[in-house]
């Protein structure tokens, strides 16, 4: 039988996060950003580990951030949990850590075609941003 054209293909959530285990493995982005399972024995990938260097000429250059991230069972239908690990002075990110989805907009605004990659990127742009660039900052490696 004939599939509808205008029908797009669903990649199941299992293929889909084992395609963005397989580019944090390789390594795909330049190098500011990386992530990877928390633990390698979590078959159903949920749970990630993530780090973030920060931006040059900001507040968070030379500072390494690990972010813990959760793909709940609907993702990437729906967006991640995102907490960050390291300490962080950050708007959108609340006083344990986690990062607000209504403030932050690709969270706010999250769609399938969106990716881990996709999201530490935004959290990079964003420490580099105006509003966050000079702010002051916990002591490194100051822990939640």
């Amino acid at each position: 039988m004939a599939q509808n054209s205008d029908q797009a293909v669903v990649v199941p959530r299992n293929f889909r996060l084992l395609e963005e285990l397989e580019n944090g493995q390789r390594g795909v982005s330049d190098g500011s950003i990386s992530w990877g399972l928390d633990d390698e024995d979590d078959m159903t990938m949920t749970r990630w580990r993530a780090v973030i260097i920060g931006p040059p000429r900001s507040a968070f250059e030379g500072r390494l951030y690990q972010v813990k991230i959760e793909c709940g069972e609907h993702y990437p239908d729906r967006a991640p949990v995102v907490r960050f690990v390291t300490r962080v002075i950050l708007k959108g990110v609340d006083a344990n850590g986690a990062v607000l989805p209504d403030q932050f907009q690709i969270l706010k605004s999250w769609r399938r075609s969106y990716n881990l990659q996709s999201l530490l990127q935004e959290l990079r742009r964003l420490m580099a941003s105006p509003e966050n660039k000079k702010t002051g900052q916990p002591p490194e490696n100051s822990t939640y």
